[in-house]
């Protein structure tokens, strides 16, 4: 039994809202969480990102692992402090660069040995090392060692993968012991196939874990395989813990996614679209870049409280980004984790009202719409 408490309020269908409770502050979901990979969202300050509504952020374990050090961070007082955040902080544990670095990694039963993409220097992770790092950090959610595969792929390479990570997974939990305050999450892997996910999330839960995670998702299938995948796997998991989708992703994905049980997100798209001249908003998605906006006094949405989506002209923003101002990109990762969070707290009201269907309606229709005058 988790000591991390976890309330669900309301559903609706399968979508469902909550809180997830830990000593540094709630978790309301269902819940967006922005990444911050190597303690920063990028291009935001962290009054900011509170600011906009969230309750949590990411970190990864091999990017501080490789800077500026765990260690490091441990002594000048934990993630929390290095970065000024005092509220909630999930770390990914490194599982996802076994994939995106396999170049520069070497794989095999106890960890993964990497070379730095900085420095050519070597690193050596294992579940009970991702673990210490986690600990170190002194995250509030720590996420369990795994390998995450990249779709299409052979179902051999998909049920080793998820063999290992199952191993793994033991050993993160046993090196993870109980400490107060603090919640493991367990990864379900399998790739595209419904029988492997299956055995996956039925092992993780005798395992036990504050939290399931479905990983090796949003690596290059499409979408309608990923909600497959979902609908394979949610009913797996225990209704009284909650359930993260890792990396992923548009507003699109994350309706669709909460409407299958999903509780937690995190995804780079919204400050990495900002960064290149796009925002996401209840018009859908607008590009900066564009020449339509040079004349256009409009903010990109007048009613938002967020004064990066109300308060700047369409033609300044398209000025910035024309220019490669470091404003235009501040702005617009501003505004797109703004409506991000809008999004999800708009979900939360809908589903506790017994409207959550048509609330995703409602927001589909309105990118469909677009956003000309």
């Amino acid at each position: 039994m988790s000591r991390i408490p976890f309330r669900v309020e309301a559903t609706e269908g399968a979508a469902r809202t909550g809180e997830l409770v830990f000593p540094r502050g709630t978790i309301r979901t269902p819940a967006f969480m922005p990444v911050g990979t190597a303690a920063t969202v990028k291009a935001l300050y962290v009054d900011q990102v509170r600011a906009t509504g969230a309750d949590v952020v990411l970190g990864n374990v091999y990017h501080l692992m490789l800077r500026p050090g765990a260690e490091r961070v441990a002594a000048l007082g934990g993630l929390h402090a290095f970065m000024r955040w005092p509220h909630p902080i999930l770390t990914d544990s490194g599982g996802f660069q076994v994939m995106s670095l396999a170049a520069l990694r070497k794989l095999d039963k106890d960890g993964v040995t990497f070379r730095s993409h900085l420095d050519g220097s070597t690193h050596r992770l294992t579940p009970e090392r991702s673990i210490e790092i986690q600990r170190l950090l002194d995250s509030d959610i720590a996420m369990q060692f795994d390998e995450c595969v990249r779709l299409p792929a052979p179902r051999a390479e998909i049920e080793r993968a998820m063999l290992l990570s199952l191993d793994w997974a033991e050993r993160s939990k046993a090196a993870f012991g109980a400490p107060e305050g603090r919640a493991l999450f367990g990864i379900v892997q399998g790739g595209d196939d419904a029988g492997l996910r299956r055995f996956s999330a039925r092992r993780l839960v005798e395992i036990g874990f504050d939290g399931y995670a479905v990983g090796g998702l949003a690596v290059g299938e499409p979408q309608a395989t990923m909600l497959s995948v979902l609908e394979d796997v949610v009913p797996e998991l225990p209704a009284g813990r909650p359930r993260y989708l890792m990396g992923v992703g548009s507003p699109d994905d994350l309706l669709k996614c909460v409407a299958r049980g999903i509780d937690m997100f995190d995804c780079v798209m919204p400050t990495r679209a900002g960064r290149h001249g796009q925002a996401f908003t209840r018009f859908g998605k607008i590009n900066l870049k564009n020449a339509r906006h040079a004349d256009d006094p409009r903010p990109l949405d007048e009613e938002s409280d967020c004064p990066a989506l109300r308060d700047y002209s369409r033609a300044y923003l398209h000025h910035l980004v024309r220019s490669g101002e470091i404003l235009g990109m501040m702005l617009l990762s501003w505004a797109n984790v703004a409506y991000y969070q809008q999004l999800m707290a708009g979900a939360r009201r809908a589903i506790a009202a017994g409207g959550f269907a048509d609330y995703a309606e409602a927001a589909r229709a309105g990118w469909a719409k677009g956003d000309r005058s």
